[in-house]
């Protein structure tokens, strides 16, 4: 093929050098596709290549000027709205005529579509540059230029990567790029239930939400303070709720696997039954259970509150949540360890018992640490998921129970929530304050993104991958 014929070394050029190269250098066609899109391709007979470039721009400033344009001017001039929703005594008619206002919520939001349209746009943009000026470069060697169906016979051969990511690329940019940039920008308005839309207003007010939410006014139920019990919870139930199910799975997992256990087939089963019962119903069923009024007082003839106690900061609730986690995450764990058991080269422990070790050395040297270096990324992607583990604390406990004492200060919060279920509180409340909410959310990715970046790549499975090979 004639696109095969283009050098790796050319294209080299190209890269390293970039548009700038491209606007000195290039022809009078390729600077006028800096402007006019498609100009160089149909100037040279790729009329489809370069009508198709055409539409694009077009399309994108009719877009930009009737309907983009306004939203990214409200986003850079300080202000989401002017006009409110309302009515406005018609003097004439002798009636009052609804007044169609401002909505800050759609102008933030279509900002934000406008500018991730205005990204796809320059990277459609920068590609027909690229394409002009890679036709300038052929034209100088004496090559021909590609037509048409060559294109689209290189897309579905060896460019078969972009039509076949081209869809799951925009469902990441709708359902995850966009949904984060704006609630990221949420955190720098006053949008709460003070200010909610399309009866009031909201606005910029910069990082006065992030003041809030580590100021220390307010005593001992301040956002600040508030914040930290709630953080040191979230960080203590994430690392109970990890470590307790994964190695009392692995424990499980090496009597079961022990020689001259019968019925393995039989255990291992019981845990898949336990595995195949949706996970929302096991909690509701034990929530019921602990209850105040529920089945597990009844059988003991007391009136324990299980899930309620607020005496020493909600401790036995803490400490049921965690049982309660055991009971639904160690048959995961269970399975898991059991497959990468049975892969243990046997050769190890055949060279560790001619050596004379004992089995807890050979569980601490051999067993351990192959399951840590296999399992690592599982533990770390554990770890972050039980940060934001929502349906064990809200099907138990909903959060509670309440302390005002501690958790008071107008914050919503309380005694076991986690951050997640936190923010998910203050959205969902009578008085709903989506900026703080948006600011916890932030705080979130932070932490989970941090923690994920930096354990892993301290772990063995990223520093050494041939290390049991």
């Amino acid at each position: 093929m004639v696109l095969e014929r283009v050098s790796v070394k050319m294209k080299k050029r190209i890269r390293k050098n970039g548009l700038i190269h491209a606007f000195k250098n290039g022809s009078y066609a390729t600077r006028l596709s800096f402007f006019i899109m498609g100009f160089g391709q149909i100037t040279r007979g790729q009329i489809a290549k370069g009508v198709f470039y055409m539409l694009i721009e077009g399309i994108f400033l009719v877009y930009l000027i009737l309907f983009g344009g306004r939203y990214i001017g409200h986003l850079f001039s300080g202000d989401l709205g002017r006009r409110l929703t309302g009515e406005m005594w018609n003097e004439e008619l002798q009636i009052f005529e609804k007044i169609k206002g401002d909505n800050s919520f759609l102008i933030l939001l279509y900002g934000v579509v406008s500018i991730v349209l205005i990204a796809l746009f320059l990277l459609v943009w920068a590609t027909n540059v690229k394409g002009n000026y890679e036709n300038d470069i052929r034209v100088q060697k004496g090559e021909s230029l590609t037509t048409f169906r060559e294109d689209v016979r290189t897309l579905l051969n060896e460019k078969f990567y972009i039509p076949l990511l081209a869809l799951p690329f925009i469902g990441l940019l709708v359902f995850t790029v966009m949904p984060l940039v704006f609630m990221l920008l949420i955190a720098f308005t006053n949008y709460d239930y003070a200010h909610t839309p399309p009866g009031k207003l909201f606005d910029w007010v910069g990082f006065s939400n992030f003041k809030t939410m580590f100021s220390l006014s307010g005593g001992t139920s301040g956002f600040a303070l508030v914040f930290l019990r709630v953080l040191l919870w979230t960080f203590v139930w994430a690392f109970f709720a990890t470590f307790t199910n994964y190695f009392l799975g692995l424990i499980i997992a090496l009597l079961i696997n022990k020689k001259g256990i019968r019925l393995k087939v039989l255990w291992r089963t019981l845990f898949v039954m336990a595995i195949a019962v949706p996970q929302f119903v096991t909690l509701l069923l034990m929530q019921k259970i602990l209850d105040g009024d529920g089945i597990l007082n009844k059988i003991l003839g007391t009136n324990i509150l299980w899930l309620s106690d607020q005496r020493n900061f909600a401790l036995l609730p803490r400490l049921m949540i965690i049982l309660v986690n055991i009971w639904i995450g160690v048959p995961h764990s269970l399975l898991l360890c059991s497959g990468i058991l049975l892969n243990i080269p046997t050769d190890y422990y055949e060279a560790a018992k001619i050596d004379g070790a004992s089995a807890p050395k050979i569980f601490m040297n051999i067993t351990l640490p192959y399951m840590l270096h296999i399992t690592a990324p599982y533990l770390i992607t554990q770890f972050v998921g039980n940060i934001n583990n929502f349906n064990v604390i809200w099907l138990l406990t909903g959060g509670g129970p309440v302390d005002n004492v501690y958790y008071g200060g107008g914050t919503q919060a309380q005694s076991t929530d986690l951050l997640v279920t936190w923010l998910y509180r203050l959205t969902t409340d009578q008085n709903p304050k989506y900026n703080v909410a948006s600011v916890i959310g932030i705080i979130i990715f932070v932490i989970c993104a941090t923690l994920s970046l930096i354990t892993f790549n301290k772990t063995s499975a990223a520093k050494s991958e041939e290390a049991f090979q």
